[in-house]
């Protein structure tokens, strides 16, 4: 992943997805998977030891990844060269001793999530599992932290979440800067690229291809059940980068069969959903999609990061809801691997909303009209249709009564404010519906949310 800042409103898919010839069991693991839409994303390795942003400083083309804010960038005098030792030395430090992966979960469970995404390699190379095909891992003697009994530390995680019935996401990224095959020694790295020219060199890009193939055979076979398989990396495409995923998808489904395949931002079939990052598409779509934003401004974690409020995030959760989409939320553990207790604060209040109004997330597609001005959402599940009121941010109250445009339910039916389990009054109006908020109705809620027994469209 990469690290983006501005509007979370964007615009549509990055690639075309295939859909129309998926055949009829991903389909409807597919819709499976679509029907959690919120998710935990941690990224977590050896990076979080520093003030800077995970793999990305290390590409020389990307100078965006070293801001002169980042104290181990200035601390190194700026040199690309020493920056790059000393970041590839981040596993002789890395001795995550407070690392709890029940405590992870819980707080994932008491925040309303119902999958994990786990990085386990990203685009530094470092394995967060024990892998026999590089000693740039979690579980080899170089790293403090291979005596602990947690040192497996992808399986862990996958193991802790699963004790809580969450779905198993493996990230994975397909690029390896570490990888000799990659990044050859004989020559400098000048972007994220491999450094030769694979079509000249087949034989090295050949060895890189069988090098991830068997490290994402182990991820396949020693980890559990897993549920998606999250590719990273989009650059590692043919023609230049022919990684042949048709082999690859066809050797991971032989062991997981049901397997969801992310190649992010390629298209194709083997993207099954596709993840904009940083943003949420401007109108529903017709694929399968999830928005991948941080709770911070960053992917990991960095001292005194700026984390959105709970008001904000259910508000993006919501967002998301109305247009058929998932949330995977990011948090990044510290150094110790702990969850900052600023994110877990803020966790536990979207877990405290969504745990009366959950139901209109939870399982829901959206439905026309999706919205109704600037403050209203709608989703719908079944014979329900569920009215979202945002409260605006800053304190500002809602009105007593709501009108919700563009629809209209039937004579005599029932309307039901979720946020208190009870009725409300309502009344047609012109050109929709007009709903009682009753007073001093859950003040601190982010959104109220009112459930239709039946519903027309006007």
């Amino acid at each position: 992943m990469k690290r983006k800042r501005g509007d979370i409103m964007g615009s549509g898919p990055p690639a075309e997805v295939v859909v129309e010839t998926q055949p009829l069991w991903l389909r409807k693991r597919v819709e499976w998977f679509m029907d959690l839409r919120f998710g935990l994303f941690i990224h977590w390795g050896p990076y979080c030891q520093w003030d800077c942003c995970e793999s990305w400083p290390l590409v020389p083309a990307d100078a965006w990844a070293r801001p002169d804010s980042a104290k181990c960038w200035v601390e190194r005098g700026k040199d690309l060269a020493r920056f790059s030792r000393d970041y590839w030395a981040l596993n002789r430090t890395f001795n995550p001793a407070r690392f709890d992966p029940d405590a992870w979960a819980e707080t994932a469970e008491r925040a309303g999530m119902r999958y994990i995404t786990f990085t386990t390699k990203h685009h530094d190379g470092f394995c967060m599992f024990d892998t026999a095909t590089t000693d740039y891992r979690i579980t080899h003697p170089d790293c403090p932290f291979h005596s602990s009994p947690r040192a497996n530390i992808a399986r862990e995680v996958f193991e802790a979440f699963r004790r809580k019935g969450m779905a198993i996401s493996c990230y994975f990224s397909k690029s390896d800067w570490h990888s000799p095959y990659y990044w050859s020694p004989d020559a400098p790295p000048a972007d994220r690229n491999p450094n030769y020219d694979t079509l000249k060199d087949p034989e090295r890009w050949s060895c890189f291809v069988a090098f991830a193939h068997r490290q994402v055979e182990e991820l396949m076979t020693g980890y559990g059940h897993i549920d998606l398989l999250w590719l990273d990396g989009g650059q590692v495409r043919p023609p230049m980068q022919d990684i042949q995923m048709a082999r690859l998808a066809a050797m991971a489904r032989t062991h997981q069969p049901g397997l969801i395949m992310v190649d992010r931002t390629v298209g194709g079939a083997y993207e099954n959903v596709i993840t904009p990052e940083q943003s949420i598409p401007g109108k529903p779509l017709d694929v399968a999609w999830e928005s991948c934003l941080t709770l911070g401004d960053h992917w990991k974690f960095v001292p005194d990061d700026r984390y959105k409020s709970a008001h904000e995030v259910v508000h993006v959760l919501i967002e998301t809801a109305a247009k058929g989409g998932n949330l995977l939320l990011g948090v990044g553990p510290d150094p110790e691997g702990r969850i900052p207790p600023r994110a877990e604060t803020t966790l536990r209040e979207i877990g405290h909303w969504l745990g009366s109004c959950g139901e209109a997330i939870y399982g829901s597609r959206p439905v026309s009209p999706y919205l109704s001005g600037p403050g209203i959402r709608f989703t719908r599940k079944g014979e329900y249709t569920y009215a979202f009121v945002l409260r605006p941010p800053g304190g500002e109250g809602i009105p007593p009564r709501v009108h919700l445009a563009g629809c209209q339910a039937k004579p005599g039916s029932r309307v039901e404010l979720l946020n208190t389990s009870v009725p409300v009054a309502w009344q047609a109006g012109e050109n929709g519906l007009v709903v009682e908020v009753p007073r001093g109705c859950a003040a601190a809620d982010p959104a109220l949310v009112y459930k239709f027994e039946s519903w027309q469209t006007s």
